[in-house]
């Protein structure tokens, strides 16, 4: 069984969130259901799951979760290498709900799970209730027969934070410092907690993120690490582009940042997509109380950064826009020795976010 670990710190007891780019054993994912999020009863974005996660299975194994209804539809539909195992959750985003997996250098691993409350709670968050969603890392602890942290009274999601593993972690003000997370707990300690439960030194401070209405601004659709001392940062020069001042924030606030160990960062240039993706077929959206709602046009938030790194892959989303083999083209530039492999992800998109939102890496200990 897996152990909660209480009255201490994963930094305390030496363990940390390891990069990325580091060794992993498998990815999670989870199957979309419900209706009051995905467009045409969560059928056109469970195909775009199901072809993401079969991309991934040739770089890691994937273990996929499915709600009680979905478990046979999932396990018919995805090929035999994808284990497919019931668990309840109230929406499909494994990177927010699941737990940020640790290692300490020396064969262990360790995770935490952080209090969830649907991007903003009773403020602002985007559905009610979210208690499923607040078990799952807990559950897939067990599963994995992991020992946790748990962060009560700390919000946080797993599509905020992204760390070199060499105790520099990178966030955005907008999503941590929003009043729908933790409103009594200033700058500073929240910049504590993040070092003390993630085994960090270091927090590199964003900006504003480009979802303000989704997430508050996770970092995972602006920047991130792709090696220690080296970020990806999204970037245009198209004044008009929705995502222009972010990303020249962004930018400036990376090329003058140095990390944990006093190194300049190294930053690489990520496009945009050309043309802004539009939510389409709202109309065939449920309508519910307690859920935010959706509307054709509104603003998608369609970020080429919001990838995977998996292994010797990299996993990137493609909208069927002019820019998408530029994007495929920057990111095999920056991971010259890895298989860059595109997903079409617009149906994913349109519920509110990616591939990296969509997926939890286990590290190998």
């Amino acid at each position: 069984m897996a152990k909660r670990i209480i009255n201490t710190t994963p930094k305390q007891d030496g363990f940390y969130m390891p990069g990325e780019f580091e060794p992993q054993e498998e990815v999670f994912m989870m199957c979309p259901y419900r209706g009051d999020n995905w467009r045409d009863g969560a059928k056109p974005a469970q195909e775009q799951y199901f072809a993401a996660a079969e991309a991934i299975s040739r770089f890691a194994p994937v273990t996929m979760f499915a709600a009680t209804e979905q478990y046979e539809n999932c396990r018919f539909r995805l090929s035999e290498k994808i284990r497919v195992i019931e668990l309840s959750y109230n929406d499909a985003w494994c990177r927010d709900i699941g737990p940020t997996f640790l290692v300490n250098g020396k064969g262990g691993r360790r995770a935490v799970s952080w209090e969830f409350n649907a991007w903003g709670g009773l403020k602002d968050g985007l559905y009610f209730p979210w208690d499923k969603d607040d078990l799952a890392a807990e559950k897939i602890c067990e599963l994995t027969r992991t020992d946790y942290y748990r962060t009560e009274g700390f919000v946080l999601e797993g599509g905020s934070i992204h760390t070199d593993g060499e105790g520099t972690i990178l966030t955005t003000e907008m999503c941590l410092l929003s009043e729908g997370r933790n409103p009594s707990m200033t700058k500073a300690e929240i910049e504590k907690k993040l070092c003390d439960y993630l085994g960090a030194e270091k927090v590199i401070w964003l900006g504003d993120g480009i979802d303000p209405e989704e997430t508050n601004g996770h970092i995972d659709d602006v920047a991130c690490f792709i090696r220690p001392g080296e970020v990806c940062c999204i970037y245009t020069e198209d004044k008009n582009h929705p995502f222009y001042e972010a990303s020249q924030d962004a930018l400036r606030r990376l090329t003058e940042a140095t990390d944990a160990k006093g190194r300049r960062l190294k930053v690489h240039k990520l496009c945009c997509v050309k043309k802004p993706v539009l939510t389409e077929g709202a109309e065939t959206i449920d309508k519910r109380r307690g859920s935010a709602t959706r509307k054709n046009g509104d603003l998608c938030i369609a970020s080429y950064a919001n990838f995977l790194i998996c292994n010797k892959g990299v996993i990137v989303p493609q909208y069927d826009d002019e820019n998408d083999s530029l994007a495929l083209k920057q990111i095999k530039e920056m991971f010259p020795n890895y298989e860059v492999v595109g997903v079409r992800t617009k149906e994913i998109v349109y519920g509110g976010g990616n591939i990296h939102c969509i997926t939890q890496q286990l590290p190998k200990p």
